[in-house]
């Protein structure tokens, strides 16, 4: 392979002392996801109010994210011999994630079909009424067309992208900045130099908020119970245990598999090796604080730092697996429970709507409710009043959508960079078997 230059393994001769487990950040991340659960439990006011908290975590993290994504692919255009390779491996991304998005909605379609969940409720569509954040978001969902999401590319101005924090607007500013910047050749070379020392400080800058995580993990968590309680978890229980087991077997059979055949290798020491990820994704229920550090940690892994650059910011907003799979399992659990009939032609057809819809919210807070409103709403078939039989459950989905976006995500970048000969797989093996990789590759 060809990255061993631009990736070396970062340590030489001897291995770094192993930090004490308590000292370790998907420690801290998961007990203070045990605590937040514990006092939104026991005390629901105090969770409720530990709100700020999580909220002031997120919004640091994504704060840092406009800038990384906006400084590593400049980068990495930058640092291309030959620019036809980006629109090559940005093809190839979007090629995949298209591919990726259909076998996620297939799979939740089929296993809905086979555990109808919905059957036997007998749902009134003209009884179920929306309100306050529920109306919000079906608002947003009614007013949502799939063609927004290609018109919103271009800001309204170059620090609207980031002022919004809109991923794709920062993508389209980096990418045009970065053939600017090759295409000029010798001027450009001072400013590449500065992009990559620029790089390294929001980088460092990222590692103090990440000191931060497990507070910002506990209020998230604590909110959330103390909001919505535990309570909520037994009315749906099975549509929820229904989602979590398919978006298990989707990474674990599908995912895997496919990472170890065309790959080569292991999704289980992918696991391991993302754990810090995995918490904090769990406790904040967002995929977007773990960008960054996603970003970091497969450069480190070998695949070339101009296709991480690229694939993982666009994969935040264009593979959306869980996403896809929560759509499917969902439109079809409202029809079940409103005794809307429909056939394999009209399910097939859905899909087709749902392939648009589950992109067009991505970011947004509510962003699957919201792409869930969109799907009822462009469809007409299933009631969209059916979207209140699920709202309640709604945020207990939230952490598996996101933790399945993530991983695939991760898969993607890995395939796209073997795809383009832009992954050293001996090295990436080698990480994935050496258990203090993870903390070397910490930020």
């Amino acid at each position: 392979m060809t990255q061993t230059a631009q990736n070396p393994v970062p340590h030489s001769g001897v291995r770094p002392e192993p930090k004490p487990w308590y000292r370790q950040l998907y420690v801290q991340v998961l007990i203070a996801i045990v605590l937040g659960i514990v006092v939104g439990g026991v005390w629901p006011d105090v969770g409720e109010s530990m709100q700020p908290i999580g909220e002031t975590f997120i919004a640091a993290m994504k704060m840092l994210i406009g800038p990384i994504v906006f400084l590593t692919i400049i980068g990495g255009i930058a640092g291309v011999a030959d620019l036809k390779k980006v629109g090559l491996t940005g093809l190839k991304a979007l090629t995949y994630f298209q591919v990726g998005t259909v076998v996620a909605l297939a799979i939740g379609l089929v296993a809905i079909n086979l555990v109808r969940l919905g059957d036997g409720v007998n749902a009134d569509p003209s009884t179920l009424d929306a309100s306050g954040t529920a109306q919000q978001y079906v608002e947003s969902g009614q007013d949502q067309h799939w063609w927004e999401l290609f018109t919103g590319l271009v800001p309204e101005s170059f620090f609207g992208a980031f002022v919004e924090g809109d991923i794709l607007q920062v993508i389209f500013l980096a990418v045009l900045f970065g053939i600017a910047i090759k295409a000029v050749g010798e001027i450009g070379e001072p400013v590449v130099a500065g992009v990559k020392r620029l790089t390294e400080i929001v980088f460092k800058v990222l590692s103090f908020v990440m000191r931060a995580a497990p507070l910002g993990a506990f209020g998230a968590m604590a909110y959330a119970i103390g909001k919505f309680g535990l309570s909520t978890l037994t009315s749906l229980g099975s549509l929820i245990a229904l989602f979590y087991v398919t978006s298990l077997v989707f990474v674990v059979v599908v995912l895997g598999g496919f990472l170890a055949v065309y790959v080569r290798l292991n999704i289980f020491q992918l696991f391991a090796y993302l754990k810090d990820e995995f918490f904090l994704v769990l406790g904040t229920s967002t995929a977007e604080p773990a960008l960054p550090g996603l970003m970091r940690k497969m450069t480190f892994l070998g695949a070339d730092r101009s296709t991480v650059g690229l694939v993982v910011p666009t994969g935040y907003s264009f593979n959306l697996d869980g996403a896809a799979i929560y759509l499917s399992l969902a439109t079809l659990y409202i029809a079940q429970a409103t005794n809307t009939p429909l056939s394999i032609g009209q399910q097939l057809g859905l899909l087709a709507v749902m392939l648009l819809t589950s992109k067009g919210a991505a970011g947004v807070a509510g962003g699957g409710f919201i792409a869930l409103t969109a799907t009822l709403s462009t469809i007409g078939t299933v009631p969209a009043a059916g979207i209140m039989l699920i709202f309640g459950i709604d945020k207990f989905m939230s952490e598996c959508r996101a933790l399945v976006n993530f991983y695939g995500n991760a898969v993607a970048t890995l395939a796209i960079a073997k795809w383009d000969g832009a992954l050293d797989v001996d090295h990436a093996r080698a990480v994935l078997a050496d258990r203090s990789a993870a903390e070397r590759s910490e930020v």
